[in-house]
């Protein structure tokens, strides 16, 4: 009679069907609480990690602006504050001609509104349906509006609002000083990152780098053109109709462009709530039928164009990224979620493939991420 060893029947245990899936099982579970701690860290640190995402992506899309600047013989120095100057200069001037938009026609916009309401009250009131003994009291409505203002509910809303715009304006600083230095010395950055690598695997560090900066700016640049060809397509027909803050709309229809497949639609759908309003359901109509048709253009031929070398995802693979940013950060989620998914899936498939014969580096050895080409 022998006896079983304590070793091997662990041994057993272990290796055979049940035990294998046992092992998966607890590996997963490990990675999964590494993820969920990793996620929890980031929501945490959001002031800080939604500003350096935001550095890197605009970074990236500024590159090859960098890059020709450097080719004129501009110091790193220089060339990232032309660039900076530029980029603010030119939101600046933009964000200053809405807002005079804005205060031009607010006044014609709430007196449309205005009558626009009145008539869909009339309609409630008179219409086919029968809501005449609903007594729809717009005075207790108001007086209800103003009760609420005056409660301690809205005074720590307040207070809330004013502690979100702190912390706004608190991360646009730390933004733009993270943007200064990643255009200055980007190159550098990923260099001392890539420190503890060397061989095969700093030459896989320096193709993710390039891999990144190229998938990011050509989403960014890709997305703009298109959000650009939608703001003026949409923002002409508002102004050739007639309908009230035309480039204000322009300009929201663009910044909603960056939020794939929902973006567009939500801004058009809030364009023909304008002109339902201001200039009545016929124009509401018009506008919807161009909002429909800019979306198809730009759906069929400008986003396969454009985009194609930057965003390689299956539209389905964009909505759970989309979900799921959206959810972990809400609209700056949504606006992060589909490019990081975009160069994650870039970075994997650089990884992943071999090393190329001649990999293009510069005599030293070396080639920055912001780094001018040698002719």
């Amino acid at each position: 009679m022998t006896d079983t060893q304590p070793g091997s029947t662990l041994r057993a245990l272990m290796t055979d069907r049940l035990g294998r899936l046992s092992i998966r099982s607890a590996q997963i579970i490990v990675v999964t609480i590494l993820i969920s701690a990793i996620v929890f860290a980031l929501i945490q640190l959001r002031l800080v990690i939604i500003p350096v995402l935001l550095a890197v992506i605009l970074a990236s899309a500024f590159a090859p602006f960098v890059a020709f600047l450097r080719r004129r013989r501009f110091s790193p120095l220089a060339a990232a504050w032309v660039t900076l100057l530029t980029a603010l200069i030119l939101l600046g001037g933009a964000f200053t001609l809405i807002a005079l938009a804005v205060r031009r026609q607010w006044n014609d916009l709430v007196e449309s509104a205005a009558a626009g309401f009145d008539e869909l009250l009339a309609f409630i009131r008179n219409g086919p349906l029968p809501l005449d003994d609903i007594d729809l009291d717009v005075d207790s409505l108001r007086d209800s509006a103003i009760e609420f203002a005056t409660t301690s509910q809205f005074g720590s809303g307040a207070v809330a609002g004013v502690a979100l715009v702190s912390e706004f304006l608190a991360g646009l600083v730390l933004l733009l000083v993270i943007l200064f230095f990643i255009l200055k010395d980007g190159d550098r950055i990923w260099e001392f990152f890539l420190r503890p690598f060397d061989g095969e695997r700093l030459a896989r560090g320096r193709r993710v780098g390039r891999t990144a900066v190229t998938t990011f700016g050509g989403y960014v640049r890709g997305t703009t053109i298109v959000a650009l060809v939608d703001a003026v397509a949409i923002g002409a027909g508002l102004a050739i109709l007639g309908v009230p803050l035309a480039l204000p709309l322009a300009a929201i229809v663009f910044l909603a462009a960056y939020v794939p497949l929902v973006g567009a639609t939500v801004a058009g759908i809030l364009a023909a709530l304008v002109a339902l309003v201001a200039n009545g359901p016929v124009v509401a109509l018009i506008v919807v039928v161009i909002v429909v048709a800019v979306n198809q253009l730009e759906g069929d031929l400008l986003q396969p164009i454009v985009l194609s070398q930057a965003l390689k995802l299956h539209p389905l693979a964009v909505l759970l990224a989309l979900t799921a940013g959206t959810i972990l950060g809400g609209i700056t989620g949504a606006i992060l979620s589909v490019p990081i998914a975009a160069v994650a899936w870039a970075v994997v498939k650089t990884w992943s493939s071999p090393t190329p014969s001649a990999p293009a580096q510069d005599p030293k050895g070396r080639r920055g991420l912001f780094r001018a080409k040698r002719g």
